[in-house]
């Protein structure tokens, strides 16, 4: 894999949780007889078929699942470190007993590690879309470099994202929320697309969604143009 090497300011450390609670028998055959046959093999991203499209840190797997569903003609590829995240994916989408030999989406790639390796790897222009739902939203100050969107991220995304394409992001929590319009507000990459205060049509549901509807919380969606 030909590796561009990231800016100086992007964490190279991957600050987020690998593993919650202990994983049960079908969790850790999802993750040694599934997931390999899934995982995104560095000698293979220059010749995925296209559209591509990457969603960053997908939670439960909801919106890749839907998304999957509705755009057969994509190739997918979905980035999450989180093993409880993996197996919950894994899980709706082999029965159990069939982890080794279950049919699986032909378009469906998993990048089970630091995303933005991944961004590094990836031939300039080659994603259509990019999704970031309900990241960590690293509240404290001295935190803010740990956050996918930061300024120093910017010129990583922008150089992957074709003319055109467009980043979907969606947030429930005020500080990150602020810190989106601010660090969106003085680039030279992306352009306003759209922006909703309730979730529009064709952003299929998750359950951080749900979780902040039911704490109270307000999430907000933004879509971003790159220039």
């Amino acid at each position: 894999m030909s590796e561009q090497k990231l800016p100086r300011g992007v964490p190279l450390r991957l600050y987020g949780r690998r593993r919650g609670h202990p994983l049960r028998a079908r969790q850790e055959r999802l993750l040694a007889e599934t997931l390999p046959r899934l995982r995104l093999q560095p000698e293979e991203i220059a010749r995925l078929p296209r559209p591509l499209w990457l969603e960053v840190g997908f939670g439960g797997g909801e919106h890749v699942l839907a998304q999957i569903a509705a755009r057969p003609d994509v190739t997918y590829i979905a980035s999450e470190v989180f093993e409880n995240g993996l197996c919950s994916l894994l899980s709706a989408l082999v029965p159990e007993g069939a982890e080794a030999t279950g049919p699986l989406p032909a378009r469906l790639r998993l990048w089970p590690e630091d995303a933005r390796a991944l961004l590094a790897a990836l031939p300039d222009g080659a994603l259509e879309r990019l999704f970031l739902l309900f990241p960590d939203p690293w509240p404290k100050a001295r935190h803010a470099k740990r956050r996918f969107v930061h300024p120093a991220m910017l010129p990583v995304v922008a150089r992957v994202l074709a003319p055109g394409g467009i980043w979907r992001i969606a947030s429930d929590d005020p500080t990150y929320q602020a810190w989106l319009r601010e660090t969106f507000a003085a680039q030279p990459f992306f352009a306003p697309h759209a922006f909703h205060e309730a979730r529009p049509e064709g952003w299929p549901p998750t359950r951080y969604e749900a979780k902040a509807l039911r704490e109270g919380r307000r999430p907000l969606y933004w879509e971003w143009r790159r220039l």
